[in-house]
């Protein structure tokens, strides 16, 4: 019985791993292409800067 306990709490850990890695993974893609978006889109001009410094 014990066995099983322990065989059934490393799938679900490893089930949830899983998930968190995926939903990393998605989110790192957004990000990379929000990041190329900004960077295709924005001037080339070097006068024109998104902050103010």
């Amino acid at each position: 019985m014990v066995p099983l306990l322990l065989v059934l709490l490393l799938a679900l850990i490893l089930f949830g791993a899983g998930s968190a890695l995926k939903a990393l993974w998605w989110i790192a893609v957004i990000v990379l292409v929000a990041w190329l978006v900004g960077f295709i889109g924005c001037p080339k001009g070097g006068s024109t800067r998104w902050y103010r410094w």
